[in-house]
């Protein structure tokens, strides 16, 4: 292993062109490597944070992104940080495993050096490594674990939930988890998890009464110390996914609710207050500037992989903001030290799930093998071979979401495709197969129909606006924290920082600007609207992952994606753009 990983750092360098100096060849030493995962226990309260695995129980490859714009408060600040800026914040040496793990940079020369990241199996053998140095630690999981797999939409999340039960998950709160719907989430948390997982959320309420849905909080007990954990779905659900799927429930930040859930479990004597929250860090980060007591927010949704612990002032004192990246690639571990009923220190790392560093658990890897089996066959089926790298992230466009995008046009025979920008999704590596596991990786939602729709000049505008507004509006609280819609075929420039329904100009098809008045070809799917869900049924549309695999299947050999991305105005030296 210590010859291996020396090598493996030369190959990155001459990979990227570059020299290393000697220190940071001494990061990579064998003393250095076998400590990776030696984290000395601190403190005694002890929370390890995983988040937005999306189903992902084998390792995978997962590039990080290379565009992540933030502006206002935002700019050049985390989580807006990525490549060289992001490692230089953090103070991350590059061409190290560190390095790979948290940014783009020579992805695929440090994919093949280091391998794939994640596993449940891989991540069950850190859990349990870690849980044994530090009695009576919590594993908290921060949603969207139940949806992003083939296994997981075939199964309807049972495969998930039985390996979240395998792993030792102690307490969750949720976003994707809703559509698998309403009756289904209920089912789940009444049953698999009665008496083993506390499923937290403070803002989940009744349309009728405001009834809460869920427990808001859970109290523990670690080592003497009373440990609050509330928890917080993600407040945009039905915005963001079909509101028929959970038609009774109504979500959102409710600011007010959380101080005084906060106050009432510092009143009822908890002497550390941790969030567990799908908001998004943006939003994070605000909530925690208004809000007095917590002291830690555990985050997710946005999928960032963020090394440290944001420390955020509010009326109250200070709160730690974190997020701990996507598809079971981090374990975030944070260690509060706690005396005379204060915190007095804490420690906090996020660890790459390294799966050649970590051997697996045999009783994880067991039931994964078992949870697989009726589906191997089908999961395995070769679509096609890609000649260059396909990934999804970054705000604008990825390559595997280029390739959905052409399918969709060629195949429904329309002028312009639009694709969510979902952040979801794994990666590929140049001359590996396209096999229909990793088709499902980018396409497995419970709502997956195609749409084939005639749009005027003006509406296609207000999309691009609408969803734009989403992602770029000033006010966290106004942003959802996907990224921009995946458009095929149609040109723009687009501006973040001009007002709400200024921002998108120049649109252009094929050379020749989009006409208002015109009407247009539109090929897209996953439609939020009930009118769209019963339409595609009652003409028996074909799903996103049947057009694009008859596509992959016709093509055979899919050549580099030419990435449609609009021209950026105003981000001239912003560093979550490389």
């Amino acid at each position: 292993m210590e010859r291996r990983e020396f090598l493996n750092i030369l190959a990155i360098a001459a990979a990227a062109g570059a020299a290393l100096d000697s220190k940071a060849l001494l990061a990579a030493t064998p003393s250095a490597v076998d400590k990776f995962y030696d984290l000395p226990r601190f403190g005694n309260v002890h929370l390890l944070h995983m988040t937005d695995c999306h189903a992902q129980l084998k390792p995978i490859y997962f590039r990080e992104p290379r565009v992540n714009l933030g502006f206002g408060s935002a700019l050049n600040q985390p989580p807006h940080l990525v490549g060289e800026h992001l490692l230089k914040a953090f103070n991350i040496r590059r061409g190290g495993r560190d390095a790979h793990a948290f940014s783009y940079l020579e992805f695929e020369a440090g994919a093949k050096a280091y391998g794939k990241v994640g596993g449940f199996a891989h991540l069950a053998t850190l859990v349990k490594q870690l849980k044994a140095s530090r009695p009576g630690a919590l594993l908290l999981d921060g949603g969207d674990t139940w949806q992003g797999s083939a296994t997981a939409l075939w199964t309807n999340g049972q495969d998930m939930v039985d390996a979240c039960l395998a792993l030792g998950v102690d307490v969750m709160t949720a976003h994707w988890e809703f559509t698998l719907g309403a009756k289904r989430v209920q089912e789940i948390v009444e049953k698999d998890f009665k008496g083993k997982v506390d499923f937290v959320a403070n803002n989940v309420k009744t349309t009728d009464f405001e009834d809460l849905v869920f427990k808001p909080y859970t109290m523990k007990e670690m080592n003497g110390v009373p440990v609050a954990i509330i928890g917080q779905a993600f407040p945009y659900t039905p915005i963001a996914n079909p509101r028929y799927m959970t038609p009774d429930w109504s979500f959102g930040i409710r600011e007010d609710d959380m101080q005084k859930t906060v106050d009432e479990v510092r009143a009822k004597g908890a002497k550390v207050v941790v969030l567990l929250s799908h908001n998004g860090m943006d939003v994070d980060l605000k909530l925690a500037s208004r809000v007095r007591g917590i002291d830690a927010i555990l985050g997710g949704h946005t999928h960032d992989g963020v090394p440290g612990a944001i420390p955020v002032k509010n009326p109250g004192g200070t709160t730690l903001v974190t997020n701990a990246g996507s598809n079971s690639k981090f374990l975030g571990v944070l260690d509060f030290d706690v005396k005379d009923g204060k915190i007095a220190d804490f420690r906090y790392k996020l660890l790459p799930i390294f799966s050649n560093l970590l051997p697996a658990d045999a009783a994880m890897d067991a039931l994964i093998t078992k949870i697989r089996a009726p589906y191997e066959a089908r999961l395995s089926a070769k679509l096609a071979t890609t000649d260059a790298m396909l990934y999804r992230r970054g705000n604008f466009n990825g390559s595997f979401d280029q390739l959905i995008l052409d399918a969709l046009m060629e195949v429904k025979g329309a002028e312009i495709g639009f694709s969510p920008g979902f952040r979801w999704g794994t990666t590929l590596l140049s001359g590996q197969a396209i096999t229909r596991e990793h088709l499902m990786d980018q396409t497995a939602i419970s709502y997956p129909y195609t749409t084939v729709t005639d749009m005027s000049g003006e509406m296609i505008k207000t999309v691009l606006e609408d969803v734009a507004d989403n992602l770029f509006n000033p006010d966290p609280y106004y942003q959802q924290g996907g990224d921009m819609v995946r458009v095929g075929g149609l040109q723009y420039t687009i501006d973040p920082l001009a007002a709400q329904g200024k921002r998108i100009t120049e649109m252009r098809l094929k050379g020749t600007p989009i006409d208002a008045a015109k009407t247009y070809k539109v090929a897209g799917w996953a439609p939020v609207a009930e009118a769209a869900r019963d339409a595609a049924i009652a003409n028996k549309t074909e799903p996103v992952w049947d057009v694009v695999e008859t596509w992959l299947k016709s093509k055979k050999r899919i050549t580099a994606r030419k990435l449609n991305v609009p021209r950026i105005l105003n981000a001239d030296g912003n560093k979550g753009m490389a």
